[in-house]
């Protein structure tokens, strides 16, 4: 009897349109941001964006994709920024021989290196045991900051020259002194950097990574070492970050211990519970939200904390899935056609809320000038006008901004919430009788 030899089905797969021009929007988006806004505050703005979000990409490579509270990534940043800064230095001593373009691979591998290092005992445990080792690696690695001056430069850092390494490609004046140019580099490590670790969700890995999250029982019993999944992406979590170090590194020309301290790493973690956790690109709004504030508005008020504080408390009050979470849910509205009947609901709510904003800023502004800055006078400029601290009148009028504002606000949130639910309910009516529409 002849052998039958099976004929191989040939499947046709469609390009996914929607995912090509995201990508390139993205791409052409960083191509013209730095085009259209020229001052030179807000291109280092924009630098410091895409540094933060290759950071929180990475931090929610363990947070959001695996389910890894840390409390020490910036152990890998910053150790990755130092690292590259002094290859920066040796560049500039004629001791090696490296282009500047490449430096945020050798914070890679170094941050990669204490991945290695770090990660096997800390993934030893999981949930909370694991962020509490987190926890005390990062304060360790802070006090070595400070105990070996040699390697760390103590308070004062590690400084260095990112035109060290002189001209790219040998094209006259492109040695990355000047910021334009300084942003593109990080723009394009970035990009990059965003698509490996997009690419990296689709991966075995990243799909496993996903069942340790959502229940590690149920991915050892049918064969995976969990431990194992953790430390990975621990390995390759490190190795993102330390690109975003060696990128702080050519962009500040300085590392200090700040880069591996508590606050850093806290940061990221603000970064990226604001975005979304849970969404691939929740960490990118998280950290341009949170560089808006440090970086921004900590330009504008010294109390700049606070306000971030008061916004992520909020946030993880009213809306736990993060900005992320928000905007999926009114395309979800949009989806169905049903975003119109919000718009009147949106315009008052916004509208209070401005409102009740601009009372709460007053306040924090002439209670803080008021405080801690009165030898500089009563008067304190907020939103352009002065106000003087000294004065009922002003007092009086920042009492009214938040009475009025807090009573409108609260009514037409009422009135946004009754709206909103309706909507929820019919489209979720509509899904009962349309399964095949979900």
């Amino acid at each position: 009897m002849a052998a039958v030899t099976a004929t191989p089905t040939l499947r046709y797969k469609p390009i996914n349109l929607g995912r090509w021009i995201i990508w390139g929007g993205t791409a052409l988006l960083f191509i013209v941001a730095p085009l259209i806004f020229t001052q030179g505050f807000a291109r280092t703005l924009m630098a410091q964006m895409g540094i933060m979000i290759v950071f929180a990409l990475s931090y929610n490579m363990l947070l959001g994709q695996t389910g890894m509270l840390s409390f020490g990534h910036a152990v890998y940043s910053g150790l990755g920024a130092y690292f590259a800064i002094h290859a920066l230095n040796w560049i500039d001593a004629g001791h090696l021989v490296f282009p500047v373009s490449l430096l945020p691979l050798i914070g890679g591998f170094f941050g990669m290196l204490f991945g290695v290092i770090f990660g096997y005992p800390t993934t030893q445990k999981s949930g909370t045991p694991f962020a509490m080792i987190t926890l005390g690696i990062g304060e360790m690695v802070f006090a070595c900051s400070l105990m070996f001056p040699d390697f760390f430069g103590g308070e004062g850092g590690i400084s260095g020259n990112r035109t060290a390494g002189g001209n790219f490609l040998g094209i006259e004046g492109l040695n990355f002194g000047r910021d334009i140019q300084v942003y593109y580099l990080i723009a394009f490590w970035c990009f990059v950097s965003m698509i490996a670790m997009y690419a990296w969700t689709h991966t075995p890995l990243g799909r496993i990574a996903n069942a340790v999250r959502d229940n590690p029982e149920r991915a050892e019993f049918i064969g995976y070492n969990t431990q194992r999944v953790r430390w990975l992406v621990l390995i390759l979590s490190s190795f993102f970050a330390g690109i975003s170090g060696g990128l702080s590194a050519i962009n500040f020309e300085i590392v200090t211990a700040e880069n591996v301290s508590a606050i850093r790493s806290g940061g990221v973690l603000l970064a990226a519970f604001i975005g979304g956790a849970l969404f691939f690109f929740g960490p990118i709004i998280g950290a341009i939200v949170f560089v808006l504030f440090a970086i921004a508005l900590g330009e504008w008020t010294k109390a700049w904390q606070f306000y971030l504080g008061v916004f992520f408390v909020l946030l993880v009050m009213y809306a736990p899935g993060g900005l992320a979470s928000i905007v999926l849910m009114n395309l979800r509205v949009m989806k169905f056609g049903k975003f119109g009947r919000l718009r009147d609901p949106y315009f008052g709510l916004i509208m209070a809320g401005l409102t009740l904003l601009a009372g709460v800023v007053l306040l924090i502004e002439m209670t803080y000038h008021l405080t801690l800055e009165s030898a500089l006078g009563p008067t304190v400029k907020v939103f352009g006008f002065p106000f003087n601290t000294a004065s009922s009148e002003s007092w009086v009028f920042m009492l009214a901004l938040l009475i009025g504002g807090g009573a409108a606000f609260e009514y037409t949130r009422r009135r946004f919430k009754r709206e909103w639910d309706r909507i929820q309910e019919e489209i979720e009516d509509y899904l009962r009788a349309n399964p095949e529409a979900a």
